[in-house]
């Protein structure tokens, strides 16, 4: 019977299960999505009413796109016609794996990598050849050059979420010349790394860098991702793929106003780079404890047995972290955030009161 192509679909995306998003608890300290608290929310709100009064939202945006690229072209310093744009960093790499992949492509990451780009190879069928991290939670180069041989597509969130680690830039960049497929290098937390590739699009065009304001500017709920990429690449994205219109009137008008005020970003990302290894340094005090580097603006530590009760003792305190469990070969791994510098002080006092 026709009905039942329909049903094998909806039970085979069951099957999936989808990308998990933290659980949401009210009146706790949120260090568990890697949000930028730092930006305060007086600004935030400056932005929104500053979106408004330059909103109709009786109209479509016509024209708004080409307003926010122009205005990411000045942040960014690169051509308006190298970069497009999206609801949510998401969005855009959902579209270049439903346009550019398929069942008979293959995807070379990281193990693990970024939860809702995996998530969205299993929903299309995209085999991956995933290269684990080591028990310090680093990447060995050589393994991705001699995998790279046959994989289509490479993709690497640089930093990586969830264990902070970013290549160094001479290692990226050997990877990146010896690859001729397809690359996608997601800087979601590249404002808070050693790096970014984004200038270097003009010479390799087959690199696709995509980046958001989520996490720098302290915009995640606007929704509002961008990439840069070869003209070619960002033409046929933004004229073909995209949709007409992929982000609301008071998304582009909020996202105008923040880049006219980049300085006050960049002091939030010093204050979280400061706060980071204020968080890092305090963790690895604790012998209980396996802290990792990072290049985000959040911390992996493995709490071995105990990462249940720190999780636990935490949330009873009102403080929410992530819960991954097992990375490689560590049982019990935690990520949390770094907030604003009360946030983690309280953080770091609840870690204190538990270990004794």
């Amino acid at each position: 019977m026709k009905k039942n192509w329909l049903d094998e679909k909806i039970k085979r995306f069951s099957s999936i299960g989808g990308y998990v998003k933290p659980e949401l608890i009210s009146d706790s300290i949120k260090l568990d999505s890697n949000e930028n608290y730092v930006i305060s929310k007086q600004l935030q709100n400056d932005i929104i009413n500053t979106a408004k009064k330059n909103s109709d939202v009786r109209e479509y945006p016509l024209g708004g796109v080409e307003q926010l690229i122009e205005s990411l072209s000045k942040f960014l310093k690169v051509p308006s016609n190298m970069i497009g744009v999206g609801n949510g960093s998401d969005q855009i790499l959902d579209l270049i794996l439903s346009n550019f992949a398929s069942k008979s492509t293959k995807v070379l990451t990281s193990n693990p990598t970024f939860g809702f780009f995996e998530e969205r190879c299993k929903l299309y069928s995209i085999p991956m050849i995933r290269i684990p991290f080591s028990d310090d939670m680093k990447l060995d180069l050589n393994q991705f050059l001699k995998e790279s041989k046959k994989a289509d597509i490479l993709y690497l969130d640089s930093p990586n979420n969830p264990t902070g680690f970013q290549f160094t830039k001479t290692d990226i960049l050997k990877l990146v010349k010896s690859f001729d497929g397809l690359i996608i290098i997601d800087e979601a937390y590249g404002e808070f790394s050693d790096y970014s590739l984004s200038k270097l699009v003009k010479n390799y065009p087959n690199l696709v860098v995509v980046r958001t304001v989520s996490k720098s500017f302290g915009l995640a709920g606007l929704r509002l991702g961008y990439f840069v990429a070869n003209k070619d690449f960002a033409d046929a994205f933004m004229k073909v793929i995209q949709y007409p219109y992929p982000l609301s009137t008071i998304t582009i008008q909020s996202g105008i106003s923040a880049l006219e005020k980049p300085e006050i970003m960049l002091d939030s990302v010093n204050v979280i780079k400061s706060e980071r290894k204020r968080i890092i340094e305090t963790l690895k005090k604790y012998d209980a404890f396996d802290v990792f580097d990072s290049k985000a603006n959040f911390v992996l530590f493995d709490a071995h047995g105990s990462y249940k009760r720190v999780f636990t003792a935490l949330s009873e305190q009102g403080i929410s972290i992530r819960k991954l469990g097992k990375i490689g070969n560590h049982e019990g791994c935690l990520r949390v955030s770094i907030g604003t510098k009360e946030m983690n002080s309280k953080f770091l006092l609840a870690i204190r009161d538990f270990l004794g």
